[in-house]
């Protein structure tokens, strides 16, 4: 078989069934190979559309999510969308067309480093110098981008890789199974009977442990622990406008475990928004985001220990020291569900928009929110089941795309895309890949024809 062939049966064995795609010469060989493995391209408009659906698909599968674009001027279109999956924290693999390897340096058609392009806005990069190790280093690929804290991975293909012959086996599952660090019991129980021990505890999550992601192991921490759990993966971070009061309740507590959530611009890097006596522990499965901890949290900080967020919080549920915050709890819930009332305006307001979208919500609901100040408008009045933003890295534009694999991912759901015009006119061609795909959804646009960021 060629490399193109091991390449995506890799794919099919971890699991993939979809990828997201804008053709090119180079990446041909790949297509041909989705055809015999039986994995299905969506064909979209634009090269970073690819990139938000894969994000997309991952943050509702819990499932890697796959682009698929061509060499250098495809990969360039792609790399920004990256930065808005890292910050989202999905496990999102990036495959670009790339010039032959025979030819590097000789100036070749579309030769470009692309792993120096993509290094500072993925976990790794791979480019195959042999078909014979195409499906090892994409078993690898896999691996790095669902374990620790999930992220994207990119891999450049040279052609001619593709294209050559290998008698390599597929790799074995435990090649791009997720690794998991385990919480170890004594420190599982410890971080239970700090909670306990707390009059105000507060445990905050990142991005890959929200509700939308996690949700039933997130109404199991809360309900085991009696803690209020909160899910912080807003760009407006303490302004997050669909957590209300956030700076209230956290001014109030006296400890604050973070499950993966990183010590950062979101929440003050844990300064002056917190009382300065309470305590924090901090589990991560990124050492360096453990290292920030240390330095933006000094003596505030009880413990950095490295260990998986979910499998932590699965830990620490089924500890048998809990305490009641039952009060506190109720506390928090009135700091969340605050929202400040609107000034009285003629004409209808996007705060009419989100009212009037939320009657509509229903159990299957998938609510896709993007925008710059329409976006936070939405997300403060609209309370769906399941929620896509655009995350920490806070880039507008990806909302169509979402919402195009959002219902591929959630066939039965009713997705609901609402953005501003401004969000609208990034990617509008993606309505056509909609139809095409059959994708019925509804997208609310609130039109009016300005950039409210500068109003």
């Amino acid at each position: 078989m060629r490399g193109a062939d091991l390449l995506v049966q890799t794919l099919a064995a971890a699991g993939v069934t979809r990828i997201f795609s804008l053709s090119g010469n180079q990446i041909m060989p790949v297509y041909d190979a989705c055809l015999d493995a039986g994995i299905k391209i969506t064909h979209v408009r634009h090269e970073a559309a690819a990139v938000f659906m894969a994000d997309a698909w991952a943050q509702l599968t819990g499932k890697l999510g796959v682009a698929l674009v061509t060499a250098a001027p495809g990969f360039a279109n792609a790399v920004g969308a990256l930065y808005t999956a890292m910050g989202s924290e999905s496990p999102v693999l990036l495959l670009s067309g790339d010039s032959p390897v025979a030819q590097d340096g000789m100036g070749a058609f579309q030769e470009l480093d692309q792993l120096a392009v993509s290094r500072a806005l993925t976990k790794r990069g791979f480019r195959p110098i042999s078909a014979d190790v195409i499906g090892e280093e994409a078993a690898l690929a896999i691996k790095v981008a669902t374990s620790g804290r999930p992220g994207p991975v990119h891999m450049a293909l040279p052609f001619d890789v593709l294209n050559a012959d290998t008698a390599e086996p597929l790799p074995v599952p435990e090649a791009y199974a997720r690794t998991r660090h385990k919480l170890c019991a004594e420190s599982a129980a410890s971080i239970a009977a700090a909670i306990a021990g707390a009059d105000r505890p507060v445990i905050i999550t990142g991005p890959a442990l929200n509700r939308t992601r996690a949700g039933d192991l997130i109404v199991d921490l809360q309900s085991l622990t009696g803690a209020p759990v909160l899910s912080l993966e807003s760009p407006r971070g303490l302004g997050d406008p669909s957590l209300g009061d956030l700076k209230g309740a956290f001014a109030k507590a006296d400890l604050i475990v973070s499950l993966g959530k990183a010590i950062d611009f979101t929440i003050g890097f844990g300064g002056a928004a917190f009382d300065p006596t309470a305590k924090w522990m901090v589990v991560d499965a990124d050492a360096d985001a453990l290292d920030r901890a240390r330095k933006n949290l000094g003596g505030k900080l009880q413990c950095a220990i490295i260990a998986d967020p979910d499998d932590a919080a699965e830990a620490i549920a089924n500890q048998t020291s809990h305490g009641d915050h039952a009060n506190w709890r109720n506390t928090v819930t009135s700091h969340i569900q605050h929202r400040a009332p609107a000034k009285p305006v003629s004409g209808i307001t996007a705060d009419d928009v989100a009212a009037s979208v939320q009657k509509h919500i229903d159990a299957s609901t998938v609510a896709i929110i993007d925008g710059g100040e329409c976006g936070q408008w939405a997300q403060a009045g609209i309370n769906a089941p399941a929620r896509l933003i655009n995350g920490p890295a806070g880039a507008i534009g990806g909302c169509l795309c979402y919402a195009v694999a959002a219902k591929q991912a959630r066939p039965d759901a009713q997705v609901i895309a609402i953005m501003g015009d401004g969000t609208a006119g990034f990617h509008f061609a993606e309505f056509e890949t909609a139809v095409r795909e059959n994708t019925p959804l509804v997208v609310v646009i609130a039109n009016d024809g300005r950039w409210n960021a500068e109003h």
